[in-house]
């Protein structure tokens, strides 16, 4: 009897299946941080400069504070964007985007597979947030739409694909 070997598409729809269906343990991405150094209703509040909404929580913290990976991914880019200033953005489980901005530094490379907890930069001020207090931009983005959550305010539509990172880290376990 002949064993036939996976086809590498099968592998690939495979893999491409168990990212999407992978469980995801978020933990607080930036060390040494709680739920006391975000403003909790700060997501989706509106108006906020030429964005419109906020679309991600600030997590304030001393410039230089490691920025460390809340689930396991792959980072996707790095770079400087004129608001974001320094970012990173990562692929993780369930086909989320996370989004790290104002980034004092970086050292997550593109193609990098990351784990939770591996360093990716550190809390900074870059962007549009040159002149404010040290903090880290986090945002949450789903590729796949969740209909359930549209609503008729601001952007409501942009809603269907963003996650509340508060509500997304409230069962994340903190950094020692």
């Amino acid at each position: 009897m002949k064993i036939k070997k996976p086809r590498k598409r099968h592998l690939l729809l495979a893999l491409l299946l168990a990212w999407l269906i992978a469980p995801e343990w978020l933990r607080v991405p930036v060390q040494g941080a709680t739920a006391r150094d975000w403003n909790q209703q700060s997501f989706w509040f509106e108006p906020w400069g030429r964005s419109g909404v906020h679309k991600g929580i600030d997590i304030f913290a001393r410039k230089g504070t490691p920025v460390v990976a809340p689930t396991y991914g792959l980072v996707l880019f790095r770079g400087e964007i004129d608001m974001g200033g320094k970012v990173v953005l990562m692929l993780g489980p369930k086909w989320r985007l996370h989004y790290f901005a104002h980034l004092d530094d970086y050292s997550a490379l593109p193609g990098q597979p990351v784990l939770a907890g591996s360093h990716i930069g550190s809390v900074g001020d870059t962007g549009n947030a040159r002149g404010k207090p040290p903090h880290l931009h986090y945002t949450i983005l789903s590729l796949l739409p969740h209909p359930w959550r549209w609503d008729s305010s601001t952007q409501g539509w942009k809603k269907m694909f963003y996650l509340d990172p508060n509500k997304a880290l409230g069962g994340a376990r903190e950094e020692p």
